[in-house]
């Protein structure tokens, strides 16, 4: 299995290690990114990724070594501590980057057979807005199974984080990863995902938007064919 990680800060902090710690018990090939060292740009609001192609985007170069990861990988997991009760904004610049491939417009087809997993930590409050920051991104990216895992340190720093919370944080991660390696290679979309892109489908009937409306046919997912198939 491939597991590709993508950090929402560029320090090793409590999010990190929570991340990693899935990774390895996963086990396989495992990937990292960090945000914004590896990835600071933000989006300009041009379109060209949804009016032309995402290869117009300015940004385009710097982004496609991430792209390639999270497009090889069996699992995408998107860590991210909570920023004032959300991802942080170097996260959010990154997710920007990929409106292009939400199901409104061109998803890619390798989603609809990946795992994700969204992993966010506070000295308090705010995990779950901020998973949902990064689940709406999976989710509409047709990612079919997505784990949601966030935990309330009490501490500003991984090495002040409790024994008890710890030993909390190994099991659940021994829970979530075990899932995942028994659902690898046999991940499929349950009626939620279906029905998004059932209406989606409908959408891109009605033709608003011809790049979209091409790229569907080009799949043949505007007749019979399904990503998931």
């Amino acid at each position: 299995m491939k597991t590709v990680i993508i950090h929402g800060q560029s320090h090793k902090g409590s999010t990190y290690h929570m991340a990693r710690l899935l990774a390895d018990k996963i086990g396989g090939e495992i990937t990292e990114f960090f945000l914004p060292r590896d990835f600071g740009e933000f989006c300009t609001g041009c379109i060209r990724c949804f009016k032309e192609s995402e290869k117009k985007c300015p940004h385009y170069e710097k982004l496609a070594p991430i792209t390639k990861a999270i497009d090889e990988a069996d699992v995408i997991i998107l860590a991210s501590p909570v920023y004032v009760y959300h991802a942080t904004g170097a996260m959010k610049a990154f997710l920007d980057h990929y409106g292009y491939r939400w199901m409104v417009h061109s998803p890619e087809g390798s989603m609809f057979k990946k795992q994700g997993v969204c992993i966010s930590t506070a000295a308090g409050a705010g995990m779950k807005s901020t998973n949902k920051d990064m689940a709406d991104s999976l989710f509409f990216w047709g990612v079919p199974k997505i784990y949601k895992f966030g935990k309330g340190i009490a501490a500003v720093d991984w090495n002040s984080v409790s024994e008890k919370k710890k030993k909390a944080i190994e099991s659940r991660s021994s829970s979530i990863a075990a899932k995942i390696v028994s659902r690898a290679g046999n991940v499929k979309p349950g009626i939620k995902t279906k029905g998004m892109f059932s209406i989606m489908r409908l959408a891109q009937k009605k033709g608003f938007n011809e790049r979209d409306v091409n790229y569907w046919k080009e799949h043949g997912w505007l007749g019979k064919e399904r990503p998931w198939k």
